[in-house]
């Protein structure tokens, strides 16, 4: 019984190059599935493709205001550099993955005219898989001065409507099953947000993040003789909305949050 292995990890540069770090121009999406942003769109917020040459720098800047913006995350990124190499590496080459910015359309910018708004955060739907119809609410990021508003909620309910709804409804989704959401099991906030979106808590994913040495203090002691004892482990809250909820009461749960007043 012969076999073989011939498994070679893929060469990874670090860091990108300044070419490569913005992504290619015009940028590419690089996704799986079809974009319908008329879906991603209401009359306060908007949804458009995170550009990383448009909207990277000002993000960034503005996340640098509060030091514990990415408290919950797997990493800390330092410096914009950083945070564009995840972007661009873990981001938009894997074709699951979409990210976009939230443009909040009752503040305009002056700066930014074209935007129709201001930037108030971005989010993503990632590990799409187009077989199985199943994806994931992710990397939600809502700017300082925009939390506490109506931008997050409005942003996740976009998200799920464009996830959700059928191809053939107006305006269109993706027909999407399940639509999952994890949240560090101690971010009250996160678990909170998804739970008045429609979400319904499955569990607590044990061991889901290998985490880098920054973020230690967040997470759990791996056992002894661990090949990594320095990367703790972060336990997950798992929440989900699939087709059937969304088909008995989730569609009006979302719309009643997005027409909040405040």
């Amino acid at each position: 019984m012969l076999y073989t292995n011939s498994y070679t990890p893929a060469p990874i540069s670090l860091p990108l190059p300044d070419d490569e770090l913005l992504g290619p121009e015009p940028y590419d999406l690089n996704w799986i599935l079809p974009l319908h942003l008329e879906t991603l769109e209401n009359e306060r917020v908007k949804l458009v493709p995170f550009i990383p040459r448009e909207h990277g720098a000002p993000f960034f800047a503005e996340t640098t205001k509060d030091p514990h913006f990415f408290r919950y995350y797997f990493s800390i990124w330092r410096d914009l550099r950083d945070w564009l190499t995840w972007l661009e590496r873990d981001g938009r080459r894997n074709p699951a993955n979409v990210y976009f910015a939230i443009i909040d359309k009752t503040r305009p910018n002056t700066a930014h005219p074209h935007w129709g708004g201001s930037l108030a955060g971005a989010i993503g739907l990632f590990y799409v898989n187009a077989v199985h119809l199943t994806g994931e609410v992710s990397f939600v990021a809502v700017l300082p001065q925009f939390q506490r508003t109506h931008v997050a909620r409005t942003a996740v309910g976009l998200v799920l409507r464009f996830a959700l709804e059928l191809p053939t409804a107006h305006p269109p989704g993706l027909g999407l099953r399940r639509v999952q959401w994890r949240a560090h099991e101690q971010n009250v906030p996160s678990v909170r947000l998804a739970e008045r979106m429609g979400f319904k808590r499955e569990g607590c994913v044990r061991w889901v993040w290998a985490l880098n040495e920054e973020r230690a203090e967040d997470g759990v002691r791996p056992r002894e003789g661990d090949k990594w004892p320095e990367r703790f482990g972060r336990h997950m809250v798992l929440l989900s909305v699939c087709c059937d909820d969304w088909e008995n009461g989730g569609r009006e749960v979302v719309q009643e949050q997005m027409d909040r007043a405040v």
